[in-house]
């Protein structure tokens, strides 16, 4: 099976760093987030045997993209704090550097993110709603989705509609929020002015709950707000979402899809799911599918978003027909 992009970058990190000394690899991997890490470690356990070639090439690879790029941003809190009181002199530097550098200081929410979902759930369970939908809006759409299943049925849909209709954090939440990751020993300092939530938030958490529990938080999202749930459902559904239907599910689609209505639907896809249709069809069915994507020239944008909502629209029948899973649960079907 040929892999993504993405999948030989994972690799080759995972060459590099186990042909490093375990203490400088381990310097390096603690720069890397969660979702990072669990990759990067996945990667590691499948290496087999690797021959000097590889790694030489991987050394290249890795000596070429450092030359192009510069120190700029490395450290960069330290060279502003140096540049300013240069400047400005310890005291005006200082009464400036805070306001500057607060915005970018989100450690406590980093250290929620290394946090089982349980272990979150359990955090929040007893505070305001407003900072509930305030931490989930930090967490990754997956992670949040998990913390949002452990939480009360009852919660769920307002915490919804609050991420949904957020935009940026206010003064208040934020110092409540500060607060309790201090009286949790999480943190000591939360970013103030981060825009958070929103209508995308709020579908790419969908987008990983349940199906049982997105159709119930849906409909009672279309009681409360009609307009924003369909906003919301609109969002939830974009065609990167095919690269979750399993390699049987994607064959289905295929055998509902006219042809000319897929390759105006792939001028605007990305690589790794151009590569998951073409690896679904047959030699020659995909040779074809090629030569006519090749073929094809210009087309606009909205043609190309009306394709794929076509396509959208018979996954989502046949997602609701149990013949396809979309989402995180694409795994399931046996």
């Amino acid at each position: 099976m040929k892999k993504g992009p993405e999948s030989e970058t994972v690799d080759k990190a995972a060459i590099f760093l186990m042909s490093l000394p375990s203490d400088d690899a381990a310097k390096l991997i603690k720069y890397l987030g969660p979702k990072e890490v669990q990759k990067l470690g996945e990667a590691m356990v499948k290496l087999e045997k690797v021959d000097n070639k590889t790694v030489h090439q991987i050394y290249n690879d890795f000596i070429v993209e450092n030359e192009s790029q510069t120190s700029i941003g490395l450290n960069k809190d330290e060279q502003i704090r140096r540049v300013m009181i240069g400047a400005l002199g310890e005291d005006k530097a200082n009464n400036i550097i805070d306001k500057i550098l607060i915005n970018t200081n989100t450690k406590g929410v980093e250290t929620l993110r290394w946090m089982e979902p349980k272990q979150i759930a359990e955090l929040i369970h007893a505070e305001h709603p407003q900072i509930q939908s305030i931490i989930l809006s930090f967490l990754e759409p997956e992670q949040a989705a998990e913390v949002l299943m452990c939480l009360d049925e009852k919660v769920r849909l307002d915490l919804i509609l609050r991420i949904s209709m957020q935009e940026a954090i206010q003064p208040a939440a934020l110092e409540e929020l500060n607060k309790m990751m201090e009286r949790q020993s999480v943190s000591k300092k939360v970013t103030p002015t981060k825009p958070v939530g929103g209508l995308k938030c709020a579908a790419n958490i969908l987008n990983f709950v349940e199906p049982s529990a997105e159709t119930d938080l849906m409909e009672a999202l279309k009681e409360k707000d009609e307009q924003l749930a369909t906003q919301i459902q609109d969002l939830m559904f974009v065609f990167e979402n095919l690269l979750t239907v399993d390699d049987r599910g994607i064959q289905t689609l295929l055998r509902e899809v006219k042809t000319d209505t897929l390759v105006v639907a792939l001028k605007g896809a990305d690589v790794e799911l151009k590569d998951k249709i073409f690896k679904n069809m047959s030699k020659r069915a995909a040779a074809l599918l090629q030569d006519d994507l090749e073929a094809k020239g210009p087309v606009r944008l909205s043609e190309v978003e009306k394709a794929q909502k076509e396509i959208l629209v018979i996954a989502k029948t046949l997602a609701d027909a149990g013949k396809i899973t979309m989402g995180a649960n694409s795994e399931e079907m046996i």
